[in-house]
């Protein structure tokens, strides 16, 4: 099965795509991470992400198709795959079909993860990332034991560049403007479900969890 995760950012869909993935063995393909991970390392690709995703704009079009017309060629993406972060723009979606198209594939449902933007930029101004293992902790919800410090592997936590609230004020109209016609597209192609991702993390699993279900029968 093909997944796509839409939703803005902070709406939760990475973790719910990581538990889906870990659950069904799929691979997880998250837009996201792969840019970061380029960024790391310092690639090409990555020193040219890394100037738009400070600003909190979306990567161009090119870098990113390129990205994940290269992975899901990839033996483990066979079985299906979730996709988090990918298509963000209408023609990302037109690309990522004519990808699918040339290898006898297709989406088989989009999935919404819908929040409110208030509640969007209190969940990710308060994120903290560890620098080393990449675990997520939260000044709220999911305070570490040491302030400042990863309960993981005792590195340093630091709020990501994306995470500030001026930052992320900028993604969410970047969103609003660029990444919710795909409600439409998606839905034009019948293949769009709603989830209310304001609930608790493993209300909303179950909620997942039950799409797939009903979409499978």
């Amino acid at each position: 099965m093909i997944l796509v995760f839409l939703g803005p950012p902070g709406s939760g869909k990475g973790t719910q795509a990581k538990k889906l993935a870990a659950m069904h063995q799929w691979p997880q393909l998250s837009t996201g991470d792969m840019l970061r991970a380029a960024i790391k390392k310092r690639t090409p690709i990555g020193i040219e992400a890394e100037r738009y995703m400070q600003d909190g704009k979306l990567a161009p079009d090119s870098l990113v198709i390129g990205l994940i017309r290269d992975r899901i060629r990839e033996p483990d993406s066979k079985p299906g795959f979730i996709l988090d972060g990918f298509p963000r723009t209408v023609t990302q979606a037109e690309a990522l079909d004519q990808m699918l198209t040339e290898l006898n594939r297709t989406v088989d449902l989009a999935i919404l993860f819908q929040v409110p933007d208030q509640a969007l930029i209190q969940r990710l101004s308060g994120r903290r990332t560890c620098l080393n293992c990449g675990a997520m902790f939260h000044t709220e919800t999911l305070r570490p034991k040491n302030e400042g410090t990863c309960d993981t592997c005792q590195s340093p936590l630091v709020q990501r560049e994306d995470d500030h609230e001026g930052v992320i004020q900028k993604r969410l109209k970047i969103y609003h403007e660029a990444t919710e016609p795909l409600v439409e597209y998606y839905n034009k192609n019948g293949k769009l479900k709603i989830i209310n991702a304001s609930l608790e993390t493993s209300q909303v699993n179950a909620l997942v969890e039950k799409t797939l279900a009903a979409s499978a029968q």
